[in-house]
């Protein structure tokens, strides 16, 4: 006998992996001991090689569901004598090399035996195991130890201390157990903060009848509050938005039991991700009979349904007979309320009655939300949040081992940390133009430097030397002394799905399709259009949408008629159109912008899309951000799915030998169709279809048979569909996979541009394209 040491690394600790090796070892009648550590599970035993051998593949192949192995590396190491195999305390030095786990979403074992009458967990709110509950939202410190969460405060009773001591019950070490005897306490209040029960019982029926009444139900979730109401109540639902000044954004839906999705008829591909551990939002098409369809998503044909994926919400709905309303508690535009002090003061005008609970959440997180491609089922992560964050799991991504943290962009925003060999990417942290969600951002960015113990030795932050997260990382590299380096935001996205594609080493040249609303070019303009190639290491710009005046600077993002306007001012036929848009004063004044000829031009796709989604009537002013872009592919899936893509010829999009694609012939034959009464879902569907024609053509001119997606313009499925179904065999297409197409790449993409210029500098080549921003106001 010899003895071994087994290091495991990857999502090995809140999975139940300790408890798994123990019965694995006993099997196999091992003897030796488990324990976690800051960099994964260690595992040390006594045996012959050829069983030790065993073991470990053992392992690698029957791991826990939850668990993902990145590395098992076994060596012998010097002799030991064990008597048994246990499970030690855990090993709290050195530094942190390990996949967090996410929060799991209630597990099938623990549902049934939440509904069991007989079960001593019968109707507990709080019932978890190995397999499911908080795990990254309620840690303190690394590695995972209910010493170190927010449930060190609840003393375990005899039989929860019983089952979590035994090897053969599910609740083996199980850090989150509790019970009714041990129980994490309810308490539901009034909107002045008067506590009106803490009684389980009474607290389900109060929240069922308050739900019937139409009344707002602010809850404490694995995440944060949610604000709930009834699905069917159109008063409940107008009285929410007002409330939360949401006027058109779509709103969630959570439900029960699977039967409440008979209205949804979801595909096997939606149900499947809907029952996932991670347990997201995913957005559903329905009939438009749907019940309140015109106030839960006004405009769309989806809706957004998740299922009560922890079991508070699940026992709720137990007494409710269909979903409700869920969506994050908070005033739009501010981050989702986690701390109960703050529930009271800050929902108790939004809600009627406010549940909480005692145990506490350490970092607030939103719900995760997916899309499916309408064609293909193609998955598109559209917020990568609760369940998901905060690891990113890419075993073959190679790059050099360092000590990063990238600060982002401004919309969507995200940090990533890299620590060692580890890539750590946020939570979705929202859009950082208002001073509660840049303190947010400072808060989470805080929290996870500390969980992972990690001081940066190298920021990285966006080109745009204005934009918040640019001065938090300016100011903590001041801090910490380290340097700070900008890098373009169009160049991140590339970047990112490189990395995400292991696509850093290539040896054919890449072309990059970066399509969304805006980022800082280096020539000083607002990019958003871009083709680049990417070979040996160096990028290059090859193409763009021809620039257009930018009108009013932000204002133009949230006003469609302004991209039409700024598109179309060289087409008279157009203008007539346009005029009708606007009052006299504002014609005046934005025609008057155009004749200046502004300086600041733009070759934003995201703002074509605005400006078509105008022209045919949809969306002149939005109240949210995509909300043009999203209603003019909803048009557009409409006439494809009842039509197909028969007698849909192309419009014309001219494409010039220096690769800058011209629009006025596009708007000139949009406008002539709209004016002949071309049906506006047909013009869109032509107009999607248009887009993945020129980017087939592009890749043709290029000669680049590997092209790659990044950008918010690809969170538009129909797009991407009709991509695959045009260019794949022909050429090798690449998406983000793990990663968010928007904004929420930008930070991972900063850290692998960077790593791509440390190769740059050792490869020889012929000098190419720089492109060098300052870091100057």
């Amino acid at each position: 006998m010899s003895t071994w040491h087994l290091h495991i690394t990857g999502q090995v600790q809140g999975v139940g992996f300790r408890p798994f090796v123990y019965a694995l070892a006993g099997k196999m009648g091992l003897k030796g001991e488990v324990n976690n550590g800051l960099d994964g599970v260690h595992v040390i035993f006594n045996a012959t090689k050829t069983q030790a051998q065993s073991f470990a593949n053992s392992i690698a192949v029957q791991a826990p569901s939850l668990a993902v192995i990145t590395s098992c590396k076994l060596l012998e190491t010097p002799s030991r004598t064990f008597n048994n195999f246990s499970i030690i305390a855990s090993e709290e030095e050195g530094e942190a090399s390990l996949l967090i786990s996410p929060d799991f979403g209630l597990c099938a074992d623990c549902d049934r035996e939440l509904h069991e009458p007989n079960n001593r967990r019968h109707a507990y709110p709080f019932i978890t195991c190995t397999n499911c509950g908080p795990r990254y939202g309620i840690l303190r410190s690394l590695p995972y130890d209910r010493e170190h969460t927010t449930m060190d405060v609840f003393k375990m009773c005899h039989s929860c201390k019983t089952e979590y001591e035994d090897p053969s019950n599910r609740r083996y070490y199980s850090q989150t157990n509790s019970c009714p005897e041990c129980s994490i306490t309810l308490s539901l209040f009034d909107q002045t903060g008067k506590l009106i029960s803490s009684d389980p019982q009474n607290i389900q029926t109060a929240v069922n009848k308050a739900w019937q009444s139409g009344q707002i139900v602010a809850i404490k979730g694995t995440g944060g509050y949610l604000l709930t109401c009834d699905t069917i109540n159109a008063a409940a639902i107008r009285r929410l938005r007002q409330k939360k000044v949401r006027p058109e954004k779509p709103l969630a839906l959570m439900y029960g039991k699977t039967a409440q999705l008979s209205l949804w008829n979801p595909s096997l591909a939606a149900l499947e991700l809907l029952e996932s551990p991670a347990a997201p939002i995913v957005l559903i098409p329905v009939s438009p009979d749907f019940p309140n369809l015109d106030l839960i998503a006004p405009g769309l044909s989806s809706v957004g349904m998740m299922r009560a994926h922890n079991p508070l919400f699940q026992w709720l709905l137990d007494g409710f007979d269909r979903p409700i309303v869920a969506t994050s508690g908070n005033v739009s535009g501010t981050p989702i309320v986690f701390k109960d002090v703050e529930a009271i003061e800050q929902l108790s005008p939004l809600a009627d009655l406010i549940l909480g609970n005692n145990r506490d959440i350490s970092i607030p997180q939103d719900d995760s939300l997916i899309r499916l491609s309408p064609l293909r089922e193609k998955q598109i992560l559209l917020r990568r949040s609760r369940g998901y964050a905060p690891t990113f799991i890419q075993s073959e991504l190679q790059t050099k081992s360092g000590h990063i943290l990238a600060t982002g962009a401004m919309l969507k925003s995200t940090f990533s940390l890299q620590s060692g060999d580890r890539f750590y990417i946020s939570q979705y942290l929202g859009n950082l133009d208002s001073f509660d969600t840049q303190n947010h951002y400072r808060f989470t960015l805080e929290y996870l430097r500390n969980l992972l113990r990690e001081n940066p030795e190298l920021v990285l932050c966006d080109a745009h030397p204005d934009y918040p997260s640019t001065r938090i990382g300016e100011a903590l590299g001041q801090q910490l002394n380290v340097p700070l380096l900008p890098v373009g935001h169009h160049l991140a996205h590339f970047a990112a799905v490189l990395g995400e594609n292991q696509l850093l080493h290539s040896k054919s040249p890449v072309l990059g399709v970066i399509w969304d609303g805006t980022g800082l070019g280096s020539d000083g303009q607002l990019w958003g259009g871009e083709f680049f190639s990417y070979h040996h290491y160096q990028f290059e710009r090859r193409g763009h949408f021809s620039y257009f005046p930018v009108i009013a600077g932000d204002k133009m993002a949230r006003e469609p008629r302004l991209s039409a306007l700024a598109l179309c001012h060289r087409l008279p036929q157009v203008l007539k159109v346009l005029k009708e848009k606007f009052t006299e004063a504002e014609w005046r004044i934005y025609h008057g912008i155009i004749e200046k000829a502004p300086r600041l031009q733009s070759s934003s796709a995201g703002r074509i899309f605005d400006a078509v989604a105008s022209i045919l009537g949809i969306c002149d002013i939005q109240s949210w951000e995509g909300a043009a872009a999203t209603q003019l592919e909803n048009l557009a899936i409409s006439w494809i799915q009842k039509e197909g893509l028969n007698d849909l010829p192309t419009y014309p999009l001219c494409l010039t030998p220096e690769g800058q694609l011209n629009c006025d012939s596009l708007f000139a034959q949009i406008v002539e169709d709209s004016i002949n009464q071309v049906p506006p879902a047909k013009i869109a569907a032509r107009f999607h279809h248009t887009l993945a024609h020129a980017i087939r053509n592009f890749a043709r001119q290029g000669g680049m048979k590997k092209v790659a997606f990044s950008g918010g313009v690809f969170q538009n499925g129909l797009l991407t569909d009709l991509i695959n179904l045009h260019m794949e065999g022909e050429f090798e297409l690449y998406f983000h996979q793990q990663l968010s197409p928007n904004d929420e790449n930008i930070s991972f993409g900063q850290i692998i541009y960077h790593h791509i210029q440390e190769y740059q500098k050792s490869f020889k080549h012929p000098k190419s394209q720089e492109y060098v921003f300052s870091n100057t106001r």
